[in-house]
C-alpha cells in the first residue's frame, strides 16, 4: 500500500472512530489492567490509545504490522500521547514474543488479507497464555467463514459472539 493510500485510509478511520469509538469494541475483549495485548495488523493505530489506557502502566501493548508506514504512525501516536507501554513490531507473521507471554490478541479486519492464515494462527497460539483470548472481527467475511477459519485447525474455540467481535479462547491440550 502506498503512503498516500495509507494516509487516506487513516483519515477515513478517524471519522469512524469519532462516531464509533474503539473503546466500545475493546469492551468485548475483556482486557484488564496489567494485560499484555498484541494488536496484530495494527494499521493506523486506532486501538493503541484505548488499549494503553486499559492495560495501564503495568501492562504492555504490542502493535504489529507488515507496513513500515503503519509502524511509524503507531510510534508517532505513542510518542505524542507518552504511551511508554506501547512496543511496535514490523513483521508479516512472526511476532518475536516469548511463548505464552500474551493475554489477548486483537485480530481486527486483517484476516481476509492473509495468504497463510494457519501459519499466523499457530504463531498467535504460541504466544497466547493458556486461556488467552483472540478477539476477532472482519467485516469482509461471513460468520461461517470466520468460525471455520479460526477454529478449523483446532487451536481455538469460540467462547462468545459479541455485538462487534467474536471472542475465541486458546485450546489447551
Amino acid at each position: 500500500m502506498s503512503s498516500f493510500r495509507f494516509r487516506l485510509m487513516c483519515t477515513g478511520y478517524k471519522f469512524r472512530d469519532f462516531f464509533f469509538p474503539r473503546g466500545r469494541v475493546l469492551e468485548e475483549a475483556g482486557i484488564k489492567p496489567g494485560f499484555h495485548v498484541l494488536d496484530y495488523g495494527c494499521g493506523c493505530g486506532s486501538y493503541v490509545v484505548p488499549l494503553a489506557k486499559l492495560v495501564g502502566e503495568s501492562g504492555r501493548v504490542y502493535a504489529l504490522d507488515i507496513h513500515p508506514v503503519a509502524i511509524r504512525k503507531v510510534q508517532h501516536i505513542a510518542r505524542k500521547n507518552r504511551l511508554v507501554s506501547v512496543v511496535t513490531i514490523r513483521s508479516d507473521c512472526q511476532t518475536g514474543l516469548a511463548d505464552t507471554s500474551v493475554d489477548a490478541v486483537l485480530l481486527y479486519d486483517v484476516f481476509h488479507h492473509f495468504s497463510e492464515p494457519d501459519r499466523i494462527l499457530k504463531e498467535l497460539y504460541r504466544i497466547l497464555k493458556p486461556g488467552g483470548v483472540l478477539s476477532f472481527s472482519d467485516h469482509h467475511m461471513k460468520e461461517s467463514e470466520i468460525l471455520a477459519g479460526v477454529t478449523g485447525n483446532g487451536l481455538f474455540r469460540l467462547l462468545r459472539r459479541g455485538k462487534r467481535t467474536y471472542t475465541f479462547v486458546k485450546q489447551v491440550s
